[in-house]
């Protein structure tokens, strides 16, 4: 099992963060990652991190589908992979609603009919067998719609890319699960527990492995969650994060019928928490929500506590199909002790 570390969004603590990324390079950490919302983008980050790094792998978790078109996210990839030295990992997602209509201002469409044409478009810019050309429902290139000049034409890449570029997707609903079995390198679960992979992932993985074919597979594929780690003796203190981070997402990361966080911990039993957590963060009363989420699912989808305890946590993560853990914490100590116990 790989060891990432997630540095969330950039901010006034990014000279703290980089230290933390210096030591996770260091420990012999294989990959850090980051993403955007609506403040900082990811890939200006990752290029501030990729220059003062020379081993650790730049993972975008991850680029807006929406905010850049399949050609510039190819570009973009290309450029930094070949300034970092052959480091950079593609990962896409469609983000939600409420930040693609409300902050992009752009139609929200239909993220795995967008999904397909991204991927399948970006892996012909990056193979530059040909010019490019594509006519699907989200994209067509050359432009032949409304506006249109008339006069656009196939291009091939100036840039030599690595044709071999991983890519990954952010999928949680079941279809976009499958999905990035079928056509994607890796998926980056928001949050999972080892002991959902059965219950989920497994049979979706399969399934999308099989219409892939040529023999992809769970060992060919990386399954890379995010998983938050607060440690220390005060099991309370270290759990209070994780429960107001997933009282968030559950509760209010998007509209009451459109909240893909919410639909996500239903698959696993989870239904009356689901709609409680949203019932109260939409209502404003965002700390009883916090106080709500059970020690059982903090406890599911994050390492907290003593050294000790981590260590019983990561024994299920390590025996688990997982092939990348992304480790979120701000603790030097913590990553010492993980790198300790997996690398």
């Amino acid at each position: 099992m790989r060891l990432g570390l997630n540095t969330a969004y950039s901010g006034p603590r990014m000279g703290q963060t980089m230290e933390l990324i210096l030591e996770a390079e260091r420990l012999g950490f294989d990959s850090v990652w980051s993403g955007e919302a609506y403040g900082s983008d990811v890939i200006t980050l990752l290029s501030w991190i990729g220059a003062r790094t020379s081993k650790i792998k730049l993972g975008a978790g991850i680029m807006q589908m929406h905010a850049r078109t399949p050609a510039m996210a190819a570009m973009t990839a290309m450029t930094l992979d070949g300034l970092s030295g052959g480091r950079f990992i593609i990962g896409v997602g469609p983000s939600n609603p409420q930040v693609v209509e409300g902050w992009h201002g752009v139609p929200y469409g239909k993220p795995l009919q967008r999904y397909r044409e991204y991927i399948q478009i970006m892996r012909m810019i990056l193979a530059r067998e040909k010019p490019l050309e594509f006519d699907g429902g989200e994209y067509q290139i050359p432009y032949r719609g409304p506006g249109a000049s008339g006069m656009g034409k196939p291009l091939k890449s100036i840039l030599h890319g690595r044709a071999d570029m991983k890519i990954y997707t952010a999928s949680i609903s079941p279809k976009g699960i499958e999905l990035a079995a079928e056509i994607a390198d890796g998926v980056i679960p928001v949050w999972m527990s080892p002991q959902w992979y059965g219950q989920l992932y497994q049979p979706l993985l399969e399934a999308g492995f099989a219409k892939a074919g040529g023999g992809k597979n769970i060992q060919s594929f990386d399954l890379a969650p995010y998983v938050p780690c607060h440690m220390g003796p005060d099991i309370d203190k270290c759990r209070a994060p994780v429960r107001a981070s997933l009282a968030l997402y559950i509760g209010g990361m998007g509209a009451r019928k459109r909240n893909f966080y919410n639909s996500y911990v239903r698959n696993f039993g989870y239904d009356d928490l689901a709609t409680k957590l949203q019932d109260l963060y939409l209502s404003g009363r965002k700390e009883e929500a916090a106080a709500a989420v059970p020690d059982q699912l903090v406890d599911a989808v994050a390492l907290v506590g003593t050294g000790e305890r981590i260590k019983d946590q990561l024994a299920a993560w390590k025996s688990s199909p997982i092939g990348t853990l992304i480790v979120g914490t701000t603790q030097v100590e913590a990553l010492r002790t993980i790198a300790e116990l997996c690398l």
